[in-house]
């Protein structure tokens, strides 16, 4: 090294320097002349030569180059102060310097934040997926968009990055975020870092935006971008750029997704527009980033511009990485995959796409066969049937047997072991995904629906594969394809993917009775099933949320087997409506826990997507379909979105597409009106009268707080001493009873047992938080977990009363591994009469236990269909009456109850009673005769009506005019015969669910009066009454 000169001197002088500025000062300093921001590069120059962090010989040159010809947009120089400024040439300086005398490549990391904006500055290298500018973008993505993951600085999905980028990785969430996430401009250089370097630099620039009229009062719905745009925005477009945006915007607020469109720009480039509404998906900035470096382009520019509507609109301008590539054979294909990366913009395979090993349908299609496949698999079916066979009648034994076969299952078939199985094999996702498009993506084009086609798929992947598991796993895959009647994969725009499967594929050894409708449905925040029995049938969406990972796995490996066992549970509860049982479930993934209502949305966009006709889904099922759909866990504030929903969507069956709606909507609130309730204590009252017992006299447990639809009602109905609630909060305890004056308070007020007056409990009361932990119990007792005596105080000694009414609870809290949990020491149950309010809380299994040692207990099919009869009638009420006369007579308005809607909940409240009453009476009587179970009557029951409905539904009785009316007469509140007349009634409503309405009223009636075991003459007799 030569001892006169610096390091900088140095290095500078080496003949090998590739990013060194060589140009000549002059010519530099001339164009620094002409530079609008000379001034700012002046001060910036003053305070790198005050500092002597650089060489002074190096100043003039640096600055002069990093202002003039470097290329980076004037943005950037009138936002950023000239200290920082002078920051960020000092450090790509010394990153020079670095790179020079290491011979590795160039590493630039500069940035800059403050509370309103932020800026990065980072080397661009398009095509390149490992680059720093898509670390960045994940980053930002993350924290001043709200819309990607981020945990521990980059998040859990997020790919891995070099030690020397970390901290630009690492920001902190702004101090005071928006609301709308920050807007972005994000430029590459035109020019490079020195004359001699190929090296562009890309710089994002983000500020918060400020909103022409703030944001308060600004309708979603609200177009006009001169109301809802940012000032810069406003000031800084071009009127072709607005005139873009505005259309778009136009379009955008009317969809539920994403609207893409696409422009020519100059020669042979061309301009993404994305729309969609922010909160709606996550991370799909940096996944169209990934896009489109797929598809071998690059961005020169591209902006982000937020909305004070919640809009979000990209703009980005895309070059062929090879310039002899013409974009208008790629920009098209981007477009249209964009929409897909909408639904699943990222995933636990997104790596296959990343590598190139699948494109992003591909990936897409292996995603939602990893789903399928995980929740279907057939497990140690041979196994176990010989086990099965082998057990024989030992109910107790079969019981361990299914659930050992379960957990097996499960062990062996994880998502984990699925996923790995995919990842290993790639090339099989290709086959099977060329499989699917084959009969799905055109339908000029779509092959002839065969569940029998890829025999030749079969023996592809037995000779690939090389154990058992996974040949299991891509024939499991495979049958999705054979079985997959419609979907809405290649419609052009889409929240969610819906898949309309035949159930035939179903394992009749795991599910007995084959379901009649089964449908799949998969979005970026959840995954979930709707399954129907009947071709009209009706049933709750649920929510399914996880507290915890454990808890995620559990509800995940069985989501599916839940839902069929609802829907099941719903189609013997439906016995005595037209409807046959449904039932819907949204598993809520793991990272998006408070994405209820989007996954809810998605939900029933996708459905509706694969049930209304449409031009661009291939359709082998060639039949209408009609889905009915009411309120469940976590859905109840819902309904009124999805009606509308449905009307937008131009359903003619809008009005009866969901019940439950508010009282505004012409719904019938089921917590309002306490319908379930209304029900489930026609059981309790009903016990009670036939044991000679007074309901005042009698202590009752019931799980379900105040705060729930059946936990409050069942409060305000009864009259007995309460000794127990379990809900949300916690457990709320007193053996001497319950103040029923403050456990009304709060059911009136709909607030959880936390909020009880604790001096209103006795000596021996007590409340424990499901928060709390070491809690002292009167007793002396210390309650480790809160949480823990929460779930299991159904099972606790201390929990014992005359009746245990369950209104809540997750299914099989009651099964035969904790069953004995519920008996005596002397062996007797702890609580004499049952009834089962809450679906599933008990197994079959549990409740044949529990009867057998003498309690009177009535499962959740029987006891649980006040609802359900409410829904149903809600239902024809919108099918009878046209839109004016239901807007007139069952819409509440300014707090005005019609006259007509009045008398109809009477009618209901009838309906309910009536229909709890027969089954009661039959149930009762019926055990009485034979000593059969209650448990198994009740489906004994359900199977006869539903068997016969079938039959009388398909007979010649249907045809008979005076007999039809007189049934539907019969079957139709009273009010709305009076007001409609049984003529217009059979004219409006469609012909399936009034055939359905004669059927399920003439078999219930007779099941109901001639019992079980009536000889075959006894149905001419009952027809013979009726003509």
């Amino acid at each position: 090294m030569n001892q006169n000169l610096t390091i900088s001197q140095e290095i500078a002088a080496q003949p090998k320097t590739q990013y060194f500025t060589k140009e000549d000062g002059d010519a530099l300093n001339a164009l620094l002349e002409q530079n609008p921001f000379k001034e700012q590069a002046y001060e910036v120059k003053q305070l790198l030569k005050v500092e002597r962090l650089l060489e002074a010989t190096r100043v003039d040159p640096e600055v002069d180059w990093f202002y003039c010809k470097l290329g980076i947009d004037g943005n950037y120089f009138e936002s950023t102060p000239a200290v920082v400024v002078a920051r960020h040439i000092l450090s790509l300086y010394a990153a020079k310097m670095v790179s020079h005398a290491t011979g590795a490549k160039l590493e630039v990391q500069l940035h800059s934040k403050t509370e309103g904006s932020a800026t990065f500055i980072t080397p661009s290298n398009p095509g390149k997926r490992d680059s720093p500018a898509m670390a960045i973008e994940h980053s930002i993505e993350a924290y001043y968009f709200g819309e990607g993951y981020h945990q521990d600085g980059m998040g859990s999905h997020s790919l891995v990055q070099s030690p020397s980028t970390l901290h630009m990785m690492s920001p902190k969430p702004p101090a005071i975020p928006s609301p709308h996430g920050f807007r972005l401009a994000c430029y590459r250089t035109t020019g490079t870092v020195s004359n001699n370097s190929p090296v562009h630099l890309r710089l994002y620039y983000l500020t918060k935006p400020l909103f022409a009229e703030g944001n308060d009062h600004i309708s979603p719905t609200e177009t006009d971008l001169y109301k809802i745009g940012d000032v810069s925005f406003l000031e800084k477009s071009s009127d072709h750029t607005k005139k873009v945006y505005q259309e778009v915007m136009n379009e955008v607020v009317t969809k539920q997704g994403p609207v893409i469109k696409f422009y020519p720009y100059q020669t042979n480039g061309a301009r993404l527009v994305v729309a969609y509404r922010r909160g709606s998906t996550h991370s799909y900035w940096s996944a169209i980033s990934e896009l489109y470096h797929f598809h071998q382009m690059y961005a020169t520019h591209k902006y982000v511009e937020q909305f004070s509507n919640g809009i979000v609109i990209y703009s980005i301008y895309l070059r062929p990485l090879h310039p002899d590539v013409d974009i208008n054979t790629k920009i098209p294909k981007i477009a249209e995959q964009a929409s897909l990366v909408y639904v699943l913009p990222r995933t636990s395979l997104t790596s296959l796409f990343l590598t190139h090993q699948l494109s992003f349908p591909e990936v897409t299609y292996a995603y939602v066969g990893w789903k399928f496949a995980y929740q279907f698999l057939n497990r140690y079916a041979t196994e176990y049937s010989a086990l099965a066979h082998a057990i024989g009648d030992d109910s107790t034994k079969q019981s361990m047997l299914a659930q050992l076969k379960t957990r097996l299952s499960k062990d062996t078939f994880t998502e984990g072991r699925v996923r790995d199985a995919i990842m290993q094999y790639p090339e099989l996702i290709k086959v099977l995904y060329q499989d699917f498009e084959k009969y799905h993506f055109q339908k000029s084009s779509a092959a002839k629906y065969d569940t029998q086609h890829g025999a030749d798929i079969l023996h592809q992947i037995k000779r690939t594969v090389n154990n058992e598991l996974d040949g299991q796993i891509f024939n499991a895959i495979l049958s999705f394809n054979r079985h997959l009647l419609k979907t809405n994969f290649y419609k052009n725009t889409k929240t969610a993917l819906a898949f309309r499967l035949d159930p035939r594929f179903l394992s009749t050894k795991e599910y007995a009775n084959c379901p009649y409708g089964l449908f799949f449905v998969v979005g970026s925040e959840f995954r979930g099933f709707h399954v129907r029995f009947r071709d009209i049938a009706r049933g709750g969406i649920r929510i399914i949320r996880s507290q915890n990972p454990t808890q995620y796995d559990h509800n995940s490996s069985s989501l599916f087997d839940e839902n069929y066992n609802l829907a099941s549970t719903q189609q013997s509860k439906n016995k005595d409506i037209p409807e046959g049982g449904s039932k819907g479930t949204i598993l809520l993934s793991a990272d998006h826990q408070a994405k209820a209502e989007v996954a809810f949305q998605k939900y029933i966009d996708a459905l509706l997507d694969v049930i209304l006709p449409n031009d661009e889904i291939v359709d082998h099922y060639g039949k209408d379909e009609i889905l009915f759909l009411g309120p469940d866990e976590g859905t109840a504030d819902f309904m009124n979105w999805a009606s509308q929903h449905a009307k937008d969507r131009g359903a003619h069956f809008w009005k009866a597409f969901t019940t439950g709606k508010s009282l505004s909507r012409g719904g019938i609130p089921h917590d309002l009106y306490g319908m379930t309730t209304r029900s489930i204590h026609q059981y309790v009252l009903g016990t009670l009268k036939k044991l000679g017992l007074e309901e005042s006299s009698c202590t009752k447990f019931q799980t379900g707080g105040p705060d729930g639809d059946l936990g409050s009602n069942e409060i305000k109905i009864s009259k007995d001493k309460t000794i127990g609630i379990v809900d949300g909060s916690g457990v709320l305890f007193d053996a001497q009873g319950l103040d029923r004056e403050e456990i009304t308070r709060l059911a009136s007020k709909r607030q959880m047992a936390r909020y009880f007056d604790k001096t209103k409990l006795s000596s021996q009361g007590f409340f424990v938080d499901v928060q709390d932990t070491d809690a002292k119990l009167p007793s002396g007792e210390v309650v480790e977990s809160g949480l823990a005596f929460r779930n299991n105080f159904h099972l606790n000694p201390l929990c014992t009363a005359d009746i245990f009414v369950p209104c809540g609870g997750r299914p099989e809290s009651v099964q035969l591994t904790n069953v004995d949990k519920m008996f005596n020491a002397n062996g007797s149950s702890r609580f004499p009469i049952i009834v089962e309010g809450a679906n599933l809380f008990f197994t079959q299994k549990a409740r044949l236990m529990i009867e057998e040692k003498g309690a009177v207990i009535f499962k959740d099919a029987s006891a649980n269909k006040g609802g359900v009869t409410s829904s149903s009638l809600e239902v024809l009420s919108a099918l009878s009456l046209n839109d004016e006369e239901f807007d007139k007579n069952m819409c509440v308005k300014d707090n005005v109850i019609p006259e007509f809607y009045s008398a109809y909940i009477k009618d209901v409240h009838r309906t309910i009673e009536e229909n709890a009453r027969l089954e009661f009476e039959c149930i009762w009587s019926e055990h009485e005769k034979t000593k059969t179970p209650r448990s198994i009557l009740t489906d004994t029951i359900s199977n006869k009506i539903n068997s016969l409905d079938d039959s009388i539904q398909t007979s010649p009785l249907w045809d008979n005019l005076s007999l039809r009316k007189k049934i539907l007469s019969s079957a139709c509140p009273k009010v709305l015969l009076d007001f409609v007349g049984i003529d217009k009634i059979m004219e409006r409503v469609p012909v399936p669910y009034l055939k359905a309405i004669f059927g399920s009223y003439l078999a219930s009636r007779f099941v109901y009066e001639y019992g079980l075991s009536s000889p075959e003459f006894a149905f001419f007799t009952f027809i013979q009454k009726l003509l």
